[in-house]
């Protein structure tokens, strides 16, 4: 998924954070400066569903606005990430995977 809350509120008019972050405040929604700066300039490590509602009514929008899927990034286990290149062009270096031998799953990198 994307967040795409800065161009939803440029669309409403709000270009500033500190815009933002009174107007859901005025709605029942106080978040910390830093909070507030994560939501604006990146994608949010998390998030209510109350509060998703709060910014939809601020501002007039739909979460689909909001949230845009991105199922291009969805990959299988185990499935390669094939690219195709340019004739004459340097081939892709393959993605090693090692599996064990006794069938048990790899620690996280």
């Amino acid at each position: 998924m994307r967040w795409n809350l800065r161009l939803t509120a440029a669309n409403k008019g709000i270009w500033k954070a500190s815009e933002l972050q009174r107007s859901l405040a005025e709605h029942g929604l106080v978040i910390s400066a830093g909070k507030m700066s994560g939501l604006w300039s990146g994608q949010p490590v998390s998030l209510k569903l109350d509060d998703l509602d709060v910014i939809c009514v601020v501002l007039g929008c739909e979460i689909s606005d909001l949230l845009i899927p991105e199922p291009q990034k969805v990959t299988r286990p185990g499935e390669e990430n094939i690219t195709r290149t340019a004739v004459g062009a340097a081939a892709p270096v393959p993605v090693v995977v090692p599996k064990r031998r006794d069938g048990r799953s790899l620690p996280p990198a």
